[in-house]
Protein backbone atom coordinates (compact mmCIF):
# COMPACT_ATOMS: atom_id res chain seq x y z
CA UNK A 1 0.00 0.00 0.00
CA UNK A 2 0.86 3.20 -0.70
CA UNK A 3 2.43 5.45 2.35
CA UNK A 4 1.81 9.09 2.25
CA UNK A 5 5.65 11.14 3.02
CA UNK A 6 5.58 14.69 4.63
CA UNK A 7 8.42 17.08 3.08
CA UNK A 8 9.26 20.59 3.23
CA UNK A 9 10.12 22.18 -0.24
CA UNK A 10 11.76 25.57 -0.88
CA UNK A 11 9.72 27.73 -3.16
CA UNK A 12 11.98 29.21 -4.75
CA UNK A 13 14.39 26.52 -5.61
CA UNK A 14 12.71 23.41 -5.18
CA UNK A 15 15.05 21.78 -2.86
CA UNK A 16 13.43 19.36 -0.28
CA UNK A 17 13.74 18.35 3.23
CA UNK A 18 12.91 15.78 5.53
CA UNK A 19 12.15 18.71 7.97
CA UNK A 20 11.36 22.56 8.46
CA UNK A 21 14.18 24.95 7.95
CA UNK A 22 14.15 28.04 8.46
CA UNK A 23 16.63 29.17 5.92
CA UNK A 24 16.68 27.14 2.65
CA UNK A 25 20.20 25.25 2.30
CA UNK A 26 20.18 25.30 -1.49
CA UNK A 27 19.03 29.24 -1.96
CA UNK A 28 19.76 31.08 0.85
CA UNK A 29 15.91 31.81 1.30
CA UNK A 30 14.23 32.79 4.83
CA UNK A 31 10.70 31.44 4.98
CA UNK A 32 10.75 29.77 1.58
CA UNK A 33 9.95 26.08 3.18
CA UNK A 34 6.51 25.37 2.67
CA UNK A 35 5.38 21.81 3.65
CA UNK A 36 4.00 19.49 1.18
CA UNK A 37 2.12 15.77 1.64
CA UNK A 38 2.11 12.89 -0.80
CA UNK A 39 1.58 9.61 -1.50
CA UNK A 40 5.05 7.31 -1.55
CA UNK A 41 4.65 4.41 -4.23
CA UNK A 42 6.16 0.86 -2.42
CA UNK A 43 10.01 0.12 -4.20
CA UNK A 44 9.21 -2.48 -6.96
CA UNK A 45 12.27 -4.66 -7.81
CA UNK A 46 12.93 -5.07 -11.58
CA UNK A 47 11.84 -8.92 -11.21
CA UNK A 48 8.99 -8.32 -9.35
CA UNK A 49 7.97 -5.29 -11.59
CA UNK A 50 8.00 -8.33 -14.68
CA UNK A 51 6.58 -10.56 -12.98
CA UNK A 52 3.57 -8.99 -11.99
CA UNK A 53 3.52 -7.58 -16.12
CA UNK A 54 5.38 -4.07 -16.02
CA UNK A 55 7.94 -3.12 -18.27
CA UNK A 56 11.38 -2.83 -17.52
CA UNK A 57 12.01 -0.65 -19.98
CA UNK A 58 10.39 2.91 -20.18
CA UNK A 59 9.20 3.06 -23.86
CA UNK A 60 8.82 1.08 -27.07
CA UNK A 61 11.41 3.10 -28.99
CA UNK A 62 14.53 1.83 -31.05
CA UNK A 63 17.30 3.22 -31.78
CA UNK A 64 17.51 4.37 -35.60
CA UNK A 65 20.61 5.39 -37.97
CA UNK A 66 20.93 9.29 -37.79
CA UNK A 67 21.73 9.20 -41.85
CA UNK A 68 18.49 7.68 -41.80
CA UNK A 69 16.45 11.07 -40.41
CA UNK A 70 14.58 13.04 -42.60
CA UNK A 71 16.03 16.59 -41.91
CA UNK A 72 13.70 18.83 -43.22
CA UNK A 73 13.01 22.10 -41.66
CA UNK A 74 10.28 22.33 -39.20
CA UNK A 75 6.64 24.16 -40.82
CA UNK A 76 6.75 27.60 -39.01
CA UNK A 77 3.75 29.77 -38.58
CA UNK A 78 3.44 33.13 -38.66
CA UNK A 79 2.23 35.04 -35.59
CA UNK A 80 1.08 37.98 -37.40
CA UNK A 81 3.64 40.08 -35.29
CA UNK A 82 7.48 40.27 -36.94
CA UNK A 83 9.21 41.40 -33.84
CA UNK A 84 7.76 38.06 -31.86
CA UNK A 85 8.51 36.28 -35.30
CA UNK A 86 12.02 37.29 -35.20
CA UNK A 87 12.40 36.44 -31.89
CA UNK A 88 10.90 32.88 -31.94
CA UNK A 89 13.54 32.21 -34.81
CA UNK A 90 11.30 32.71 -37.82
CA UNK A 91 7.83 31.89 -37.22
CA UNK A 92 5.80 28.85 -34.24
CA UNK A 93 7.28 25.75 -34.66
CA UNK A 94 4.23 23.67 -34.21
CA UNK A 95 4.06 21.40 -31.40
CA UNK A 96 6.20 23.57 -29.24
CA UNK A 97 6.16 24.85 -25.46
CA UNK A 98 6.76 28.16 -25.29
CA UNK A 99 7.25 30.00 -21.57
CA UNK A 100 6.82 34.25 -22.04
CA UNK A 101 7.96 35.85 -18.39
CA UNK A 102 8.00 38.89 -17.36
CA UNK A 103 7.29 41.97 -14.55
CA UNK A 104 3.50 42.36 -13.61
CA UNK A 105 2.06 45.30 -15.74
CA UNK A 106 4.90 44.79 -18.31
CA UNK A 107 2.28 43.37 -21.31
CA UNK A 108 2.35 39.51 -21.78
CA UNK A 109 -1.04 39.14 -21.61
CA UNK A 110 -1.56 42.03 -23.90
CA UNK A 111 0.84 40.58 -26.28
CA UNK A 112 -0.37 37.44 -26.44
CA UNK A 113 -4.01 38.25 -26.66
CA UNK A 114 -2.68 39.97 -29.70
CA UNK A 115 -0.85 36.83 -31.10
CA UNK A 116 -4.17 35.09 -30.31
CA UNK A 117 -6.30 37.52 -32.23
CA UNK A 118 -3.22 37.51 -35.35
CA UNK A 119 -3.36 33.47 -35.52
CA UNK A 120 -7.20 32.21 -34.67
CA UNK A 121 -7.70 33.53 -38.23
CA UNK A 122 -6.75 30.56 -40.05
CA UNK A 123 -6.09 27.86 -36.55
CA UNK A 124 -8.05 26.66 -33.77
CA UNK A 125 -7.16 28.60 -30.33
CA UNK A 126 -7.95 27.56 -26.94
CA UNK A 127 -6.79 31.18 -24.66
CA UNK A 128 -7.08 29.59 -20.61
CA UNK A 129 -7.35 32.10 -18.38
CA UNK A 130 -6.55 32.18 -14.34
CA UNK A 131 -6.46 35.52 -13.70
CA UNK A 132 -8.89 37.08 -15.40
CA UNK A 133 -12.76 36.95 -16.08
CA UNK A 134 -14.33 36.62 -19.28
CA UNK A 135 -15.69 39.78 -19.35
CA UNK A 136 -12.30 41.48 -18.83
CA UNK A 137 -10.48 39.79 -21.62
CA UNK A 138 -12.94 40.55 -23.81
CA UNK A 139 -12.95 44.12 -22.85
CA UNK A 140 -9.11 44.23 -23.60
CA UNK A 141 -10.20 42.55 -27.14
CA UNK A 142 -12.85 45.26 -28.00
CA UNK A 143 -10.13 47.89 -26.35
CA UNK A 144 -7.33 47.04 -28.69
CA UNK A 145 -9.09 46.86 -31.95
CA UNK A 146 -11.11 50.08 -31.35
CA UNK A 147 -7.48 51.78 -30.76
CA UNK A 148 -6.27 49.77 -34.10
CA UNK A 149 -7.94 48.53 -36.79
CA UNK A 150 -11.62 49.03 -36.18
CA UNK A 151 -12.56 46.53 -39.04
CA UNK A 152 -10.68 43.90 -37.46
CA UNK A 153 -13.14 41.26 -35.83
CA UNK A 154 -12.71 38.55 -33.52
CA UNK A 155 -12.28 35.64 -35.27
CA UNK A 156 -14.17 32.52 -34.81
CA UNK A 157 -11.65 30.22 -33.75
CA UNK A 158 -10.31 32.18 -30.76
CA UNK A 159 -12.05 30.39 -27.65
CA UNK A 160 -12.01 31.59 -24.37
CA UNK A 161 -12.11 29.35 -21.25
CA UNK A 162 -11.50 30.49 -17.51
CA UNK A 163 -10.14 27.46 -15.34
CA UNK A 164 -7.52 26.77 -12.81
CA UNK A 165 -8.30 22.71 -12.74
CA UNK A 166 -5.48 21.41 -14.87
CA UNK A 167 -7.33 18.17 -15.47
CA UNK A 168 -10.60 20.24 -17.30
CA UNK A 169 -8.54 21.99 -18.71
CA UNK A 170 -6.93 19.00 -20.91
CA UNK A 171 -10.38 17.17 -21.15
CA UNK A 172 -11.29 20.49 -22.72
CA UNK A 173 -8.07 20.10 -24.79
CA UNK A 174 -9.33 16.64 -26.06
CA UNK A 175 -13.07 17.69 -26.67
CA UNK A 176 -11.85 20.78 -28.82
CA UNK A 177 -8.87 19.46 -30.40
CA UNK A 178 -7.28 23.29 -30.78
CA UNK A 179 -3.78 23.74 -32.56
CA UNK A 180 -2.69 26.18 -30.25
CA UNK A 181 -3.14 26.40 -26.40
CA UNK A 182 -2.61 29.66 -24.41
CA UNK A 183 -1.80 29.35 -20.22
CA UNK A 184 -2.27 32.75 -18.31
CA UNK A 185 -0.61 31.88 -16.01
CA UNK A 186 1.13 28.65 -15.23
CA UNK A 187 0.93 29.62 -11.56
CA UNK A 188 -2.68 29.83 -11.17
CA UNK A 189 -2.72 26.16 -12.61
CA UNK A 190 -3.55 23.12 -10.48
CA UNK A 191 -3.45 19.43 -10.33
CA UNK A 192 -6.78 18.11 -7.93
CA UNK A 193 -4.70 15.40 -6.60
CA UNK A 194 -1.70 17.08 -5.81
CA UNK A 195 -2.32 18.46 -2.69
CA UNK A 196 -0.21 21.41 -2.29
CA UNK A 197 -1.37 25.39 -3.31
CA UNK A 198 -1.46 26.57 -7.05
CA UNK A 199 1.71 28.42 -7.69
CA UNK A 200 3.99 26.00 -5.51
CA UNK A 201 7.01 24.19 -6.58
CA UNK A 202 5.02 20.96 -7.06
CA UNK A 203 2.16 21.98 -8.71
CA UNK A 204 4.08 24.28 -11.21
CA UNK A 205 6.48 21.01 -12.63
CA UNK A 206 3.43 19.05 -12.63
CA UNK A 207 1.46 20.92 -14.38
CA UNK A 208 4.35 21.64 -16.64
CA UNK A 209 5.03 18.24 -17.13
CA UNK A 210 1.43 17.79 -18.21
CA UNK A 211 1.55 20.29 -21.12
CA UNK A 212 4.70 19.31 -22.04
CA UNK A 213 3.00 15.75 -22.72
CA UNK A 214 0.26 17.13 -24.03
CA UNK A 215 2.03 19.46 -26.89
CA UNK A 216 4.43 16.66 -27.94
CA UNK A 217 1.96 13.87 -28.13
CA UNK A 218 -0.94 15.96 -30.00
CA UNK A 219 0.76 18.30 -32.18
CA UNK A 220 -0.42 21.40 -30.41
CA UNK A 221 2.10 24.67 -29.55
CA UNK A 222 1.36 25.59 -25.97
CA UNK A 223 2.12 29.04 -24.67
CA UNK A 224 2.69 29.78 -20.90
CA UNK A 225 3.06 32.98 -19.16
CA UNK A 226 4.30 33.02 -16.07
CA UNK A 227 5.44 35.47 -13.14
CA UNK A 228 8.72 36.36 -12.10
CA UNK A 229 10.67 36.88 -8.32
CA UNK A 230 11.89 40.09 -7.50
CA UNK A 231 15.33 38.92 -8.33
CA UNK A 232 13.87 38.83 -12.34
CA UNK A 233 13.53 34.90 -12.52
CA UNK A 234 10.53 33.42 -13.61
CA UNK A 235 8.49 32.12 -10.30
CA UNK A 236 8.64 28.03 -9.37
CA UNK A 237 11.55 25.74 -9.87
CA UNK A 238 14.33 26.21 -12.48
CA UNK A 239 13.30 22.78 -14.18
CA UNK A 240 10.28 25.22 -15.47
CA UNK A 241 12.79 26.45 -18.23
CA UNK A 242 14.27 23.25 -19.10
CA UNK A 243 10.75 21.56 -19.91
CA UNK A 244 10.21 24.12 -22.04
CA UNK A 245 11.33 25.10 -26.18
CA UNK A 246 11.85 28.44 -25.87
CA UNK A 247 11.55 30.76 -22.88
CA UNK A 248 10.83 34.43 -23.23
CA UNK A 249 11.66 37.93 -21.12
CA UNK A 250 9.31 40.87 -21.62
CA UNK A 251 11.12 43.63 -20.33
CA UNK A 252 11.57 47.25 -19.74
CA UNK A 253 10.33 49.69 -17.50
CA UNK A 254 6.35 49.46 -16.81
CA UNK A 255 5.83 53.01 -16.64
CA UNK A 256 7.70 53.67 -19.49
CA UNK A 257 6.43 52.95 -23.37
CA UNK A 258 9.57 51.10 -25.13
CA UNK A 259 9.40 47.24 -24.00
CA UNK A 260 12.16 44.28 -25.08
CA UNK A 261 11.33 40.74 -25.38
CA UNK A 262 14.42 38.77 -25.72
CA UNK A 263 14.90 35.32 -26.15
CA UNK A 264 16.97 32.98 -23.55
CA UNK A 265 16.74 29.99 -24.45
CA UNK A 266 15.13 28.21 -28.35
CA UNK A 267 15.78 25.13 -29.31
CA UNK A 268 14.02 26.06 -32.57
CA UNK A 269 16.46 28.95 -33.21
CA UNK A 270 19.02 31.50 -31.69
CA UNK A 271 19.25 32.84 -28.45
CA UNK A 272 19.83 35.90 -27.33
CA UNK A 273 17.60 37.76 -30.33
CA UNK A 274 15.39 40.72 -29.27
CA UNK A 275 12.19 42.48 -29.99
CA UNK A 276 11.31 46.19 -29.46
CA UNK A 277 8.00 47.08 -29.16
CA UNK A 278 6.30 50.39 -27.64
CA UNK A 279 3.01 50.07 -25.91
CA UNK A 280 0.14 52.18 -27.20
CA UNK A 281 -3.42 52.28 -27.04
CA UNK A 282 -3.88 49.70 -29.72
CA UNK A 283 -1.38 47.10 -27.47
CA UNK A 284 2.35 46.35 -28.00
CA UNK A 285 3.48 48.27 -31.75
CA UNK A 286 6.58 46.92 -33.50
CA UNK A 287 9.33 49.29 -33.67
CA UNK A 288 10.51 48.26 -37.22
CA UNK A 289 14.29 50.54 -36.68
CA UNK A 290 15.03 50.42 -32.78
CA UNK A 291 18.27 52.18 -33.13
CA UNK A 292 16.41 55.22 -33.79
CA UNK A 293 14.41 54.61 -31.28
CA UNK A 294 17.50 54.48 -28.55
CA UNK A 295 18.62 57.56 -30.29
CA UNK A 296 15.91 60.05 -30.19
CA UNK A 297 16.00 61.80 -27.50
CA UNK A 298 20.28 62.62 -27.38
CA UNK A 299 22.30 65.47 -27.17
CA UNK A 300 24.55 66.14 -29.38
CA UNK A 301 28.04 66.77 -28.39
CA UNK A 302 27.24 66.46 -24.74
CA UNK A 303 30.57 65.26 -22.65
CA UNK A 304 29.98 61.84 -20.94
CA UNK A 305 27.77 60.55 -24.50
CA UNK A 306 29.04 57.51 -26.17
CA UNK A 307 27.58 55.37 -29.45
CA UNK A 308 28.12 51.62 -29.35
CA UNK A 309 26.61 49.50 -32.05
CA UNK A 310 26.01 46.14 -29.72
CA UNK A 311 24.57 42.51 -31.50
CA UNK A 312 21.57 41.66 -29.98
CA UNK A 313 20.98 38.10 -31.54
CA UNK A 314 21.79 38.33 -35.10
CA UNK A 315 20.44 42.16 -35.18
CA UNK A 316 22.77 45.45 -34.50
CA UNK A 317 21.65 47.79 -32.62
CA UNK A 318 23.01 51.18 -31.78
CA UNK A 319 22.54 52.43 -28.16
CA UNK A 320 23.71 55.16 -26.04
CA UNK A 321 26.25 55.15 -23.43
CA UNK A 322 26.25 57.98 -20.82
CA UNK A 323 29.01 58.09 -17.96
CA UNK A 324 29.31 60.61 -15.35
CA UNK A 325 31.57 61.18 -12.70
CA UNK A 326 31.51 62.98 -9.75
CA UNK A 327 34.20 64.13 -6.83
CA UNK A 328 33.25 62.23 -3.66
CA UNK A 329 32.29 64.16 -0.75
CA UNK A 330 33.36 61.76 2.32
CA UNK A 331 33.77 57.81 2.15
CA UNK A 332 34.78 55.40 -0.68
CA UNK A 333 33.86 56.17 -4.21
CA UNK A 334 31.03 54.47 -5.80
CA UNK A 335 30.19 52.58 -9.33
CA UNK A 336 26.52 52.60 -10.77
CA UNK A 337 26.05 50.68 -13.17
CA UNK A 338 22.77 50.46 -15.05
CA UNK A 339 22.52 48.38 -17.98
CA UNK A 340 25.94 46.78 -17.91
CA UNK A 341 27.97 44.65 -15.33
CA UNK A 342 29.15 45.88 -12.53
CA UNK A 343 32.65 43.77 -12.88
CA UNK A 344 33.41 44.85 -16.17
CA UNK A 345 32.49 48.47 -14.86
CA UNK A 346 35.38 48.00 -12.20
CA UNK A 347 37.65 46.36 -14.99
CA UNK A 348 37.24 49.53 -17.27
CA UNK A 349 37.86 52.07 -13.99
CA UNK A 350 40.98 50.20 -12.91
CA UNK A 351 42.39 49.86 -16.48
CA UNK A 352 41.64 53.86 -16.96
CA UNK A 353 43.28 54.93 -13.71
CA UNK A 354 46.11 53.11 -14.14
CA UNK A 355 46.92 52.58 -18.41
CA UNK A 356 45.53 55.66 -19.01
CA UNK A 357 46.14 57.95 -16.23
CA UNK A 358 42.60 59.52 -15.29
CA UNK A 359 42.12 60.10 -11.75
CA UNK A 360 39.16 57.84 -10.65
CA UNK A 361 39.92 56.69 -6.88
CA UNK A 362 38.27 59.82 -5.50
CA UNK A 363 35.41 60.55 -7.91
CA UNK A 364 31.85 58.69 -8.31
CA UNK A 365 31.18 56.83 -11.35
CA UNK A 366 27.86 56.47 -12.80
CA UNK A 367 27.35 54.24 -16.51
CA UNK A 368 23.52 54.26 -17.61
CA UNK A 369 22.83 52.55 -20.99
CA UNK A 370 19.67 54.66 -22.69
CA UNK A 371 16.28 52.85 -23.44
CA UNK A 372 16.49 49.63 -20.42
CA UNK A 373 18.16 47.92 -22.65
CA UNK A 374 20.92 45.79 -20.71
CA UNK A 375 24.59 45.25 -22.55
CA UNK A 376 26.64 41.71 -22.08
CA UNK A 377 29.32 41.50 -24.68
CA UNK A 378 32.90 42.82 -24.03
CA UNK A 379 32.44 45.07 -27.26
CA UNK A 380 30.73 47.67 -25.54
CA UNK A 381 33.86 47.92 -23.62
CA UNK A 382 35.22 51.24 -25.33
CA UNK A 383 32.30 53.11 -25.33
CA UNK A 384 31.85 53.15 -21.77
CA UNK A 385 35.61 54.21 -20.79
CA UNK A 386 34.87 56.67 -23.58
CA UNK A 387 32.09 57.97 -22.05
CA UNK A 388 33.70 57.70 -18.48
CA UNK A 389 36.83 60.03 -19.77
CA UNK A 390 34.44 62.53 -21.49
CA UNK A 391 32.72 63.12 -18.33
CA UNK A 392 35.88 63.56 -16.29
CA UNK A 393 37.57 65.43 -18.47
CA UNK A 394 34.40 67.35 -19.61
CA UNK A 395 35.26 67.26 -23.62
CA UNK A 396 32.59 65.68 -25.56
CA UNK A 397 33.05 63.04 -28.21
CA UNK A 398 32.26 63.19 -31.84
CA UNK A 399 28.70 62.63 -32.59
CA UNK A 400 29.08 60.96 -35.84
CA UNK A 401 31.40 58.39 -34.08
CA UNK A 402 30.83 54.89 -33.01
CA UNK A 403 33.00 52.82 -30.68
CA UNK A 404 33.43 49.18 -30.94
CA UNK A 405 36.01 47.02 -29.37
CA UNK A 406 36.75 45.08 -26.04
CA UNK A 407 39.31 46.89 -23.94
CA UNK A 408 41.80 44.53 -22.00
CA UNK A 409 43.69 44.83 -18.93
CA UNK A 410 47.04 46.36 -20.57
CA UNK A 411 44.99 49.07 -22.38
CA UNK A 412 44.98 47.04 -25.80
CA UNK A 413 41.71 46.74 -27.84
CA UNK A 414 40.51 43.40 -28.86
CA UNK A 415 38.49 42.45 -31.44
CA UNK A 416 34.19 42.24 -31.92
CA UNK A 417 32.82 39.65 -33.89
CA UNK A 418 30.19 40.56 -36.97
CA UNK A 419 31.92 43.87 -37.37
CA UNK A 420 31.02 44.53 -41.01
CA UNK A 421 27.34 44.57 -39.86
CA UNK A 422 27.88 46.58 -37.19
CA UNK A 423 29.28 49.24 -39.40
CA UNK A 424 26.80 48.89 -42.13
CA UNK A 425 24.07 49.68 -39.63
CA UNK A 426 25.73 52.89 -38.29
CA UNK A 427 26.40 54.21 -41.62
CA UNK A 428 22.87 53.83 -42.40
CA UNK A 429 21.65 55.80 -39.28
CA UNK A 430 24.25 58.79 -40.52
CA UNK A 431 27.45 58.16 -38.70
CA UNK A 432 30.33 59.25 -40.58
CA UNK A 433 33.39 57.64 -38.52
CA UNK A 434 33.68 54.12 -36.48
CA UNK A 435 36.50 53.48 -33.83
CA UNK A 436 37.31 50.10 -34.09
CA UNK A 437 40.52 47.26 -33.33
CA UNK A 438 42.84 45.97 -35.80
CA UNK A 439 41.08 43.62 -38.14
CA UNK A 440 42.42 41.88 -41.25
CA UNK A 441 42.26 42.58 -44.39
CA UNK A 442 39.52 40.51 -45.94
CA UNK A 443 37.30 42.11 -43.13
CA UNK A 444 38.53 45.46 -43.98
CA UNK A 445 37.75 45.48 -47.57
CA UNK A 446 33.69 44.80 -47.18
CA UNK A 447 33.29 48.19 -44.88
CA UNK A 448 31.13 51.04 -45.94
CA UNK A 449 32.95 53.08 -48.52
CA UNK A 450 31.09 56.06 -46.71
CA UNK A 451 32.62 55.67 -43.45
CA UNK A 452 35.62 56.86 -42.01
CA UNK A 453 37.14 53.62 -40.39
CA UNK A 454 40.04 54.13 -37.58
CA UNK A 455 42.19 51.23 -36.49
CA UNK A 456 42.96 51.41 -33.44
CA UNK A 457 45.18 49.11 -31.44
CA UNK A 458 45.12 50.58 -27.68
CA UNK A 459 42.59 52.26 -25.61
CA UNK A 460 44.65 55.51 -25.88
CA UNK A 461 44.65 55.50 -29.24
CA UNK A 462 41.06 55.09 -29.65
CA UNK A 463 40.23 57.80 -26.97
CA UNK A 464 42.50 60.28 -28.84
CA UNK A 465 40.55 59.98 -32.06
CA UNK A 466 37.60 61.10 -31.07
CA UNK A 467 37.49 63.40 -27.80
CA UNK A 468 37.02 66.90 -29.45
CA UNK A 469 40.00 69.49 -28.27
CA UNK A 470 39.03 71.96 -24.91
CA UNK A 471 38.66 74.44 -27.98
CA UNK A 472 35.73 72.90 -29.40
CA UNK A 473 33.60 72.69 -26.57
Amino acid sequence: MAKTLTQYVCQECGRTSPKFLGRCPGCGGFGTMVEEIKEELPAVSARSRARIGFSVLSGDSAPQRLKDIDEKAEPRIETGISELSQVLGGGIVPGSVILIGGDPGIGKSTLLLQTAMNIACDHKLLYVSGEESERQIKMRAARLIEAGDKHQEIPDNLLLLTETSLNHILHQVREIQPEFLIIDSIQTMQLDELESTAGSVTQVRECAGKLRETAKMNNITVFMIGHVTKEGNIAGPRILEHIVDTVLYLEGDRFMSLRLLRSVKNRYGATSEVGVFEMQEEGLVEVKNPSEVFLAERMVNAPGSAIVVTMEGTRPLLVEIQGLTNPVGLGNPRRTPIGVDINRLFLITAVLTRRIGVRLGEQDVFVNVVGGLRIAEPAADLAIAAAIVSSAKNRPIRADAVLIGEVGLSGELRGANKITDRLKEAAKLGFTLAVIPRVSQKTRESFPKNMEVIEARSLREALKAVLLPEEKQ
